[in-house]
């Protein structure tokens, strides 16, 4: 009879069958990293487009949020190897980032709400500034 415990018995059973985590093939890794490097490229040229004309202001940040949810993704999937871990694995990574990218989105929104006061306060101009009368009601606005 040993003195071991039961844990003990079993990791003594499995002590000499440790595995080598996956091995992704190089031409992988290079297929991925490109991919990335287009999404890179189309987050910047989404960039470009102004979506206001079209009357969908908010669209710059979606497109940019799910480009950054796609290449979140990517990474998480084939560079910390989730795509060959459990499945489960993954599927809480990619919803967790996409909740991420929309809890962001939904933020975002709100700011244009306020865009009309903010560019009609970008519009006032004081003309006499230095006068008097001007110095008087910054003043007058300035007290609580």
């Amino acid at each position: 009879m040993t003195d071991r415990t039961p844990a003990e018995t079993e990791h003594a059973e499995h002590a000499g069958h440790h595995e080598v985590g996956h091995i992704v093939s190089v031409k992988f890794l290079f297929a991925t990293c490109a991919a990335l490097l287009v999404l890179t490229m189309l987050t910047v040229a989404a960039a470009q487009v102004d979506f206001t004309k079209y009357g969908l202001p908010e669209m710059n940040i979606v497109v940019a949020l799910a480009i950054a949810v796609v290449k979140a993704s990517l990474v998480c999937l084939f560079f910390m190897h989730l795509f060959w871990d459990r499945p489960i694995n993954a599927y809480i990574i990619i919803v967790a980032l996409a909740f991420v990218g929309i809890f962001i989105a939904f933020a975002m929104t709100d700011t244009f709400e306020y865009r009309a006061d903010q560019q009609q306060y970008e519009r006032v101009e004081l003309k006499g500034g230095d006068s008097k009368d001007v110095q008087t009601k910054l003043l007058e606005l300035q007290t609580p």
